[in-house]
């Protein structure tokens, strides 16, 4: 399977700026879409923005204008850059990717790809506090 891994999540004062990454562990070989998903104690999961295979990205009402989400292919990462930052937006940040990868297997002699195979993967999370 595949294995994402968050970074980026800290303190921050009011207005200033964050960015999360989200690295997978294999090389993703396409995307149904990669996700930030964020959660404050007490209050329900939240999608917070979206990027799909063909580079489409869609945001929840409260971050449009402040967050962007990007990826790179090549290092197999999605991003989440977040500006102008708010106490209420302030929780545990997570992503979610849905996509094919190849399995390579090795020999002696040559290596052999798998069929593509899917998965659907969770980060474990990054903590994010804003202050007022």
């Amino acid at each position: 399977q595949v294995q994402l891994v968050e970074s980026g999540g800290g303190l921050v004062q009011a207005g200033g700026s964050l960015r999360l990454s989200c690295a997978a562990s294999k090389d993703i070989d396409s995307i149904n879409y990669m996700e930030w998903y964020r959660q404050a104690p007490g209050k329900q999961r939240e999608l917070v923005a979206r990027i799909t295979n063909g580079g489409v990205t869609d945001y929840a009402d409260s971050v449009k204008g402040r967050f962007t989400i990007t990826r790179d292919n090549a290092k197999n990462t999605v991003y989440l850059q977040m500006n102008s930052l708010k106490p209420e937006d302030s929780a545990t940040y997570r992503c979610h990717v849905d996509g094919y990868y190849i399995q390579w297997y090795f020999g002696s002699l040559f290596s052999t790809p798998s069929p593509l195979l899917g998965f659907n993967s969770w980060g474990q999370g990054t903590q994010v506090v804003v202050s007022a």
